[in-house]
């Protein structure tokens, strides 16, 4: 989840859109303290491996665009490998090296190929700060720009980061002998980039209430994800959350991936106990209408504050007393017989504060006539909330958006919502451009997704603004595809879409029809109060949108200097009054 500052006016909520190339996550505050080559706060902290022998803390400049990095490692052996790819691989991947030939131990910028072969950078940008050793293990404490102008470089940006790992086992002549394909390894995904928010005085009444898992054995399988019914006291009035954050059982901080709390729809007089697989035949249906996002975490965030004008509504006669908790357990390593009672903690107050939050759900329908043709590598499709539907639903002084949370399921790879006025790119609200949904999570996995719960305040009846084709025209694609491969047109209204899909001979021609189709046809909007019934309004055939001017990033300071500030090509030596 990515917290905005930003007041939005009715003329800047008139069309925001979400674009998903291919297709939760908590980005939290805190403060910026510079970092120092003695002492230095690092306040974000994240176990990389599951057993915890490795941890990462680091701080955030945005005034020089650096990050600050100190990499714990609890028992170094002869080295260890840190760095960063587009999607965890080894390979092509930017690092950081510390490696020992025996005698002498160094720390250099390097990157590995295709086969996994590392090479010593040109390029020197991971700067060393300290290296120290205590009885805690061995410190290395270094600086990285956002962004190097090195092409062989990551470029650290907003959203999801995908960490790798690994460590060496015996000493290296040089840099050049080390393969990582050789290397036990691992990966992580994280929120490097937060931005800064001033903390948030709690109400003096304020009361807590814990969602967590009831004392379960973690399953000894890679992915589990563990769903459980919970309920809030019977004839509990109105009160505003304020804040929540994680409570994880002592010794599993590297296996709770990431977890969210759903309320259950308010309709539903009973939902069944239920603690479980979330994916298991014996999972109550009515766990499927238990779907309001109350709360989310992902491994690595902070606690979450809402802004001190509102709060999240829990309780009264609007709301469900049965919350679903859901919790991803990441165990690579197959450990069984761990009990874990991991969940989230809610911060309430009953003195209600001025404004209700809400949270709307912007993207694409849940529908199959938005689809991506098979072996695509890179096919984007886009979801939009019309000028219409904002004007319709929205308060004539706008609303404030103050946290962005995109979420897709596997198909995801890159997820983008704009702020559009007038034809022109007005801000990007949340963009990741390397995505995961293991990261992010949430829902049935088996079911693809493509939205973005944007939190915002004053609550509306505006619950979901989202849109999907046209089917008619969606219909005239397949005639046009079927006779254009030697087919018959034919009347398909009794074959679903999903069939009409899996029928086609799919080839370059038919996806880029396809892509064309959807760049072009007209929408059929959803624009959904809370009861899930339309705001009046003709809301099919709706004209496509249409953005003429795309917002530019703004340069980098490597950007900007005449030449990349690069170093000597050269590692630096380790001297540490210890053996590396």
């Amino acid at each position: 989840m990515r917290l905005l500052n930003r007041s939005l006016s009715l003329q800047d909520v008139t069309l925001m859109y979400l674009t998903m190339l291919v297709t939760l996550v908590v980005i939290l505050v805190a403060s910026y303290q510079a970092g120092s080559s003695s002492g230095a706060k690092l306040p974000y902290h994240i176990l990389l491996d599951p057993r915890g022998d490795l941890q990462l803390s680091w701080n955030i400049s945005y005034a020089l665009q650096e990050l600050y990095l100190e990499l714990q490692v609890k028992h170094l052996n002869q080295g260890v490998v840190f760095g960063m790819s587009d999607r965890g691989e080894l390979v092509n991947a930017d690092l950081v090296v510390l490696w020992t030939d025996g005698h002498k131990s160094y720390v250099g910028d390097a990157w590995s190929d295709s086969t996994g072969h590392v090479t010593l950078d040109s390029q020197q940008d991971y700067q060393l700060i300290e290296a120290r050793r205590t009885p805690e293990g061995f410190f290395l404490l270094f600086k990285r720009p956002f962004s190097t102008c090195d092409p062989r470089d990551y470029v650290i940006e907003e959203g999801t980061v995908h960490l790798v790992f690994g460590e060496l086992d015996k000493p290296l002549a040089s840099l050049g002998q080390l393969n990582l394909s050789l290397v036990h390894s691992g990966m992580q995904r994280v929120l490097l980039l937060r931005p800064d928010t001033p903390s948030i005085l709690m109400p003096k009444d304020v009361q807590t209430h814990e969602v967590l898992v009831p004392s379960i054995t973690i399953p000894g399988q890679e992915t589990t994800y563990w769903c459980y019914i919970a309920q809030l006291p019977r004839d509990m009035p109105k009160n505003h959350i304020v804040m929540y954050e994680s409570v994880i059982t002592p010794g599993n901080e590297a296996i709770v991936h990431h977890m969210e709390v759903f309320e259950c729809a308010p309709q539903l007089e009973k939902v069944p106990q239920y603690s479980g697989p979330c994916d298991s035949k014996m999972k109550p249906r009515n766990l499927n209408y238990c779907r309001h996002v109350l709360a989310a975490w992902a491994m690595g965030a902070e606690a979450f504050y809402y802004p001190p004008d509102a709060g999240l509504p829990i309780g009264g006669p609007e709301s469900s007393r049965f919350l679903r908790l859901e919790v991803h357990y990441h165990n690579p390593l197959l450990i069984s017989d761990r009990q874990d009672s991991s969940g989230i903690r809610l911060y309430y107050t009953p003195t209600l504060r001025k404004y209700d939050a809400g949270i709307m759900e912007l993207g694409l329908v849940y529908t199959p006539v938005m689809a991506i043709p098979p072996r695509e590598q890179h096919f984007q499709l886009t979801g939009y909330c019309t000028a219409k539907c904002t004007q319709t639903a929205l308060p004539q002084g706008g609303i404030f958006i103050f946290a962005s949370q995109l979420h897709t399921h596997l198909a995801g790879r890159g997820v983008r919502t704009v702020l559009v006025r007038g034809g022109r790119e007005v801000e990007i609200v949340q963009e990741d451009k390397h995505f995961s949904t293991h990261y992010q999570g949430g829902f049935g996995i088996e079911e693809e997704m493509c939205v973005n719960y944007v939190h915002y305040y004053p609550r509306t009846k505006l619950e979901l603004c989202k849109s999907h084709v046209d089917p008619g025209y969606l219909q005239k694609y397949f005639n046009f595809i079927n006779r254009f491969q030697g087919g018959d047109s034919c009347d398909c209204r009794q074959t679903s879409v999903s069939e009409q899909f899996t029928s086609l001979s799919w080839d370059t021609f038919s996806a880029q029809v396809l892509n064309s189709l959807y760049n072009t046809a007209p929408i059929s909007m959803h624009c959904n109060q809370s009861t899930a019934e339309l705001f009046p309004g003709d809301w099919e055939r709706r004209e496509l949108p249409q953005v003429t001017a795309h917002l530019q990033r703004p340069p980098y300071p490597c950007e900007r200097a005449r030449s990349p500030a690069a170093r000597s090509g050269s590692p630096t030596e380790v001297r540490s009054d210890s053996r590396t």
